[in-house]
């Protein structure tokens, strides 16, 4: 099943590349390897705001880290022009906006990676590290940032 078979059969559109909110590019590709700049978390097209442990849950921040892995997706599929093109999802890192208490960065993540098991199968496993900060851009709750091997 194609990459995009798999994304109609979870009702998923990609999203097109979101405008840099400052002075970075979307993704850069060098080699094999494209490399995504990091995606914050937006729900009905602004920016998802809250903060993990004081104002929002758990599943809530899964929620959220799934939609980025949307957005990365659509990014990714612009910087490849085919995702049936990706031979690896290599490594995603999330930063979750929590309280100094929190300590479910990894189940948050989890909304991200397993979208991405789904979608690409095997070739979706991924290394990963998942942290806890003070802040994220615009008060988001969750900002993930993936690189991908290419054929």
């Amino acid at each position: 099943m194609s990459v995009y078979d798999k994304l109609s059969q979870l009702g998923i559109t990609l999203p097109p590349v979101a405008v840099p909110a400052a002075a970075y590019v979307p993704f850069v590709r060098t080699g094999n390897l494209v490399f995504l700049s990091g995606h914050i978390a937006k729900k009905d097209g602004k920016p998802w705001v809250g903060q993990l442990g004081l104002t929002m849950s758990t599943e809530e921040g899964q929620a959220a880290a799934r939609n980025v892995a949307i957005d990365l997706l659509g990014t990714l599929h612009a910087a490849v022009g085919d995702l049936n093109q990706v031979s690896r999802i290599v490594k995603l890192m999330s930063l979750v906006n929590s309280t100094a208490t929190f300590i479910e960065h990894h189940l948050v993540t989890n909304g991200a990676s397993e979208l991405i098991g789904e979608v690409f199968g095997p070739l979706g496993a991924h290394a990963r590290s998942a942290f806890g900060v003070a802040q994220i851009p615009l008060g988001a709750c969750v900002e993930i940032e993936l690189i991908a091997e290419v054929r």
